[in-house]
């Protein structure tokens, strides 16, 4: 009796674990295939949001033509200089939407006369020391480049870079400084965790649990997610060597257990953000 009591106590164990496996196996297949298509939905809304703040761009450098052909010199009027920069985006619709974190107005030489956040922690640095290719924009080029810059950071305590474009402020046919805008990768991965949450949100029904979500932008060898984002996701993110896996439109999807949890991990190149610039999800079923 106590034999056939064992036996069937030992069966039913094994029944559950079978059940059990079953399940976990069946839900990181959704979190992969889940985590697919929100990447690729992502990475359309960064080409629109790229696209967003280049068009508005060149109104808003026709904007800032006001502060080089005021009669006082833009320098000893940065009060001026903030003026037009806000003018510039709460009146310019791309501008106003963007995404942008901050807008600078440069003199040529590439020190900043002012930018649109408080504290002001970018007046006096030079962005052409930060982000080279956005000295091409005093040749009338419109730039599109990244590189990094501790004060236009949007994350504390962790490296960040920034995403950047630039374009020349022309006065009477001359080139009197230059304009740019932007965002840190930090705050942008926020942006884009924010997106794929709320989607997600809107979408379930009554009885579904939220999934556990986050998304990092990859740039070249590093890993930036939101100021929130556990570091550890960003580590096993990067240790995949993740750019390696993903070419043109390619998805790269698999599961990835990060610190004993399952998460289906989606990885895609974001070309509009730049060359050597991929977006990555994780997604955990709970």
């Amino acid at each position: 009796m106590t034999h056939t009591y064992t036996s069937r106590s030992w069966l039913l164990a094994c029944a559950i674990g079978l059940v059990s496996i079953v399940g976990c196996s069946r839900s990181v297949e959704t979190s992969v295939a889940q985590a697919k298509q929100h990447v690729s939905s992502l990475v359309r809304i960064a080409g629109s949001d790229v696209e967003e703040l280049r068009r508005g761009m060149p109104e808003g450098a026709s904007q800032m033509r006001v502060v080089f052909q005021s009669k006082v010199a833009a320098r000893d009027d940065l009060a001026e200089v903030r003026k037009q920069l806000d003018r510039a985006r709460n009146h310019i619709q791309d501008l106003r939407v963007a995404k942008s974190t901050f807008f600078v107005l440069l003199e040529r030489d590439g020190t900043i006369l002012r930018g649109d956040r408080e504290p002001d922690l970018l007046s006096g640095k030079n962005l052409f020391a930060a982000f080279p290719e956005t000295r091409k924009s005093l040749d009338g080029k419109v730039i599109v480049t990244r590189g990094e810059m501790p004060e236009a950071a949007g994350v504390k305590g962790r490296r960040d870079g920034q995403f950047v474009v630039s374009l020349p402020v022309t006065v009477d046919g001359a080139i009197a400084g230059v304009y740019a805008s932007g965002w840190s990768w930090a705050a942008y991965a926020y942006r884009l965790q924010n997106a794929v949450v709320s989607d997600v949100r809107g979408r379930k029904k009554e009885r579904d649990k939220d999934p556990l979500l986050y998304v990092y932008v990859v740039v070249d060898d590093a890993v930036f997610g939101a100021p929130l984002a556990p570091e550890v996701n960003a580590q096993a993110i990067g240790k995949l060597s993740p750019l390696s896996k993903v070419n043109a439109d390619v998805v790269y999807a698999a599961p990835l257990e990060i610190s004993g949890r399952e998460f289906g991990v989606a990885i895609q190149r974001a070309t509009s953000l730049g060359q050597n610039v991929a977006i990555a999800v994780l997604r955990s079923e709970t």
